[in-house]
Formats: structure tokens, C-alpha cells, sequence
């Protein structure tokens, strides 16, 4: 048990967990446009994502016990993998997306590093956060994959940027309110600013905007229709039940696995992934 236990960690912690969300995404954008699947951009997006937010945490790693340092260990050589991996896939993506591909990580970079002296990273920029995060998922959830396959940019796409957009600022949220009493004052993050009961009002107010939004699209297919709702759902009930005493596998694990949920539900509905 002690063994599944460690596997089990290393996945949440090396950030395999949130790769395979950022998979899901791109898999359900090929399934909504009908674009064959791509092994340059779903490697890419899982492998990517995975040595970002390692990259992303490695603060935090470096501050925890000792006794962790062998687990941190084992995240940098993922991590390390992870990113030649990337680099690789790189290269069989086309020249527009690669340049694309290059913007998002110029805002990871921002969002980690402080390119100038005496400045803060975007990180600890009060608000802005929550908006680069989503922008980034939305960015190489949809934009990347469409690009990439040669499909313009259309109404259709610009719609399904906007529900991407909204849900992943509702998953966050969630978030924010798990971590409302760890998170420094000075982040300014929305529970903060407007308290938990609130904040979980507006993630309602997005989940049906992002549900009703699909009523715009140009074809409305019913069966992925019925997987929005389900969905939506989940997630309304991991947003209503959000508390910060919550422990973090609630959302590291249970909040984060929704796009995979809406993935599954896809499938279970007898509709083709791509």
C-alpha cells in the first residue's frame, strides 16, 4: 500500500495529473472540430504541461522537508524527461503553431520568473493570475490543436475559446477557495475580494453561461450537449461543497480530473473522439 501510495503522489505532485487534463482538453477539441488525432500536438501538450508546472513549483519544492527530497528528485527527472520529450514533438508541429506554442510558454516563463530587476513575476501580480492560467489552457487546449490541423478560425472556435476560457477560471476558483486560507493576502485572488459564498455564486453564473453558449454553435449536436450538462453539473457540486477545510486531493485530484470526466462522458455517450 505504502508503494501505491508514493506512485500515487508522484503522479499528483509531478504534475502527471494535470498533464493528462491539458490531454483530455486537446482530445475534446479534436473531437468537437473532427480532427484526426495528432501525436506531435497531444505529446507535446502532455509533456509540456508537465515540465511547466514542475517548473512552475520549484520554489515551493525546494521549501518542503527533507524527507520529500527524494520525491523531489524523482520530479526533477521527469521533469527533465519531460521537456526532451517536448522538444522533440516540437519539431513536428507546424512552423504557425510552433510560434504560436512559443508565446504561451513566453507567458509561462513571465508567470515564473521576473524578467526585470526589482519586479514581480505574474504570479504575484494581485488578480491577474487566474486570467494567464485560463488564457494559456484555452490557448493550447483549442487554439493549438486547430491551427496546427490547417482549420480556420471561426465563430465555432471562437465559441468553444470562450467555454474553454470559462471553465477552466470555474476550476480555479475552486481551487482558490480550497487554498483561501494559505494563499498570501496580497494575491488578492476573488474569495478574498468578495468571500467564498459569492465566489461560488459567480462559478455558478459561468457554468451555465459556458452551458448555454453551446446553444450559438453554427451544427448543436445533442449527445455532446448531454455531456456539457453532465458535466457542468459535476462540477456546480464540487463547486457548492468547495470549503478550505477541504483536503487538497479534492481538487488536485477530484477537481482537476473533470475534463477527464467530460472526456469519459463522450465516450460513454457512443460518440467518436476524432
Amino acid at each position: 500500500m505504502n508503494a501505491i501510495k508514493q506512485l500515487f503522489n508522484a503522479y499528483i505532485y509531478g504534475s502527471m495529473h494535470v498533464a493528462m487534463t491539458v490531454l483530455a482538453l486537446v482530445l475534446m477539441t479534436n473531437h468537437m472540430f473532427r480532427i484526426p488525432f495528432d501525436w506531435a500536438i497531444a505529446t507535446f501538450a502532455w509533456c509540456g504541461t508537465m515540465f511547466s508546472y514542475n517548473f512552475m513549483k520549484y520554489d515551493g519544492l525546494f521549501r518542503v522537508k527533507k524527507t520529500a527530497g527524494r520525491r523531489i528528485k524523482i520530479i526533477v527527472a521527469l521533469s527533465t524527461v519531460a521537456l526532451a520529450v517536448a522538444g522533440i514533438s516540437f519539431f513536428f508541429l507546424e512552423r504557425v503553431t510552433q510560434i504560436i506554442a512559443i508565446v504561451f510558454f513566453g507567458l509561462t516563463a513571465l508567470y515564473t520568473v521576473p524578467f526585470f530587476p526589482n519586479t514581480k513575476n505574474l504570479r504575484n501580480w494581485s488578480g491577474i493570475k487566474i486570467y494567464i492560467v485560463a488564457l494559456c489552457w484555452a490557448g493550447i487546449t483549442v487554439v493549438l490543436p486547430l491551427i496546427d490541423a490547417g482549420i480556420p478560425l471561426t465563430s465555432d472556435a471562437y465559441l468553444k475559446f470562450s467555454q474553454r476560457f470559462l471553465l477552466i477560471i470555474v476550476l480555479i476558483l475552486v481551487f482558490e477557495i480550497i487554498d483561501l486560507k494559505e494563499d498570501d493576502p496580497h494575491l488578492k485572488t476573488i474569495p478574498q475580494q468578495i468571500g467564498v459564498k459569492r465566489t461560488k455564486v459567480l462559478n455558478l453564473i459561468f457554468l451555465a453561461l459556458l452551458f448555454f453558449l453551446e446553444f450559438l454553435r453554427i451544427t448543436i449536436d445533442y449527445r455532446q450537449l448531454a455531456a456539457n450538462l453532465c458535466m457542468v453539473v459535476a462540477t456546480a457540486l464540487f463547486t457548492i461543497y468547495a470549503t478550505p477545510n477541504r483536503p487538497k486531493y479534492y481538487t488536485l485530484f477530484w477537481v482537476e480530473a473533470i475534463p477527464i470526466f467530460w472526456l469519459g462522458l463522450v465516450v460513454l455517450f457512443g460518440q467518436k473522439l476524432f
